[in-house]
């Protein structure tokens, strides 16, 4: 009995010294797994009841499982505890939290809501139930869970920032902005809070405010490669394309992988005018992900810019095939089909690209390779017209 209880002290030791819990549990901000010395701890821990075979069916094991990734583990545990003691909300709320970790929102949403049942004042399960909400897509109930959570507790970070992340994917970004104004106020240190923040900021426009919150992110994490990312594609759009292709070219010393990070520093090349630099870039961002269309009818344009029109036209026509609703890789296809003479299939093409998008007619009217295009197909519509038969 007494190792048994040093068994079950060391392992309660170490869910507390790691912030997990011994009883109702606080998982890890993104419901992850502990990694590194803290992992191999609670492993070695847990590998120790195991062979004594003691403390197999309490709180304080299932918590271990859960904090190691063992989920189904953790969950067979609560539910042993739970056909004992059905009442046990702490088994049931961590129950609730294993169910979101296999990404099962719906069996989390019943456990939640069978805690609340017995104890309707606990803001951490409709928290909880919020993300399970929120990972069903029902934006509009992890919002109204996040709220009652704020009622009862009014200061709990982690609901102001999801319900701010929520309204930021709403387009609600006014909304937005004012739960990480609160969230910073409470924790100026948060880089994802300057992110987000930014991000809406950008959405309405502000865009030299929007930068100054990714900086604020970049400050409190240096590699945070979605604010290098979001503060390249802002300088991008106000023009400071340089600076833009430097916080590009972080993102990628950060997340080599990153195949839109490539396509986007391939694109602020192509604005330099160095083409060669952005078609080694787009290459490099249909290594990472071949069937990437925009980035394949993007290395059509910088082709094309280099006097490759039948090379940019294969690019054009990848990127039909990778999105056969992409509608600028159709109307680029027109346009080259134009430049070689190929009329049937220029006009094909530019049916296609109008019929996906009814804009690009105008631009077509517009265009010195098209226009000939368009006035053909209308004569050519104008006589089937006039002799009865149906048109090409």
């Amino acid at each position: 009995m007494k190792h048994k209880e040093q068994l079950l002290g060391n392992l309660a030791r170490l869910l507390t010294e790691h912030s997990i819990g011994t009883g109702l549990m606080t998982p890890r901000p993104g419901g992850g797994s502990l990694t590194g010395r803290a992992l191999r701890e609670l492993m070695r821990a847990l590998t120790a009841m195991e062979s004594a075979s003691m403390g197999l069916d309490t709180l304080v094991y299932g918590n271990g499982c859960f904090a190691t990734g063992r989920y189904a583990n953790a969950a067979a545990v609560y539910q042993t505890v739970l056909d004992e003691m059905p009442e046990c909300v702490e088994a049931r709320f961590n129950l609730g939290l294993v169910y979101l970790a296999l990404k099962d929102p719906q069996r989390s949403i019943a456990e939640f809501t069978a805690v609340l049942a017995w104890d309707g004042s606990l803001a951490e399960a409709y928290y909880q139930r919020g993300n399970a909400h929120d990972d069903m897509d029902d934006a509009s109930l992890a919002l109204a869970d996040y709220a009652r959570a704020l009622e009862l507790q009014p200061d709990y970070l982690r609901a102001i920032y999801n319900s701010g992340v929520v309204l930021g994917r709403l387009g609600r970004h006014n909304e937005a902005v004012e739960k990480f104004d609160q969230v910073i106020a409470l924790n100026s240190n948060i880089s994802n809070a300057y992110l987000n923040r930014g991000a809406s900021l950008d959405e309405l426009g502000l865009h030299e405010e929007a930068i100054k919150d990714y900086n604020s992110a970049i400050k409190c994490n240096p590699e945070n490669s979605a604010a290098f990312f979001n503060r390249a594609r802002t300088k991008y759009y106000l023009e400071d394309v340089e600076a833009a292709i430097t916080d590009y070219s972080r993102v990628i010393e950060l997340a080599p992988d990153d195949a839109e990070a490539y396509n986007n520093r391939g694109l602020a090349y192509d604005a330099l005018g160095a083409y060669e630099e952005a078609l080694e870039n787009y290459r490099q961002a249909v290594r990472l992900r071949p069937d990437f269309a925009e980035t394949l009818s993007n290395k059509g344009a910088a082709l094309e810019a280099l006097g490759q029109v039948e090379e940019a036209l294969r690019e054009y026509l990848s990127a039909i095939d990778s999105n056969p609703r992409f509608a600028t890789a159709w109307y680029n296809a027109a346009r080259l089909y134009a430049q070689l003479g190929e009329v049937d299939k220029c006009l094909s093409h530019l049916r296609k690209a109008i019929e996906l998008s009814p804009d690009l007619m105008s631009e077509a009217d517009e265009d010195d390779d098209l226009r000939w295009a368009l006035r053909l197909q209308r004569m050519k519509g104008q006589q089937a017209q006039d002799s009865g038969s149906p048109s090409d």
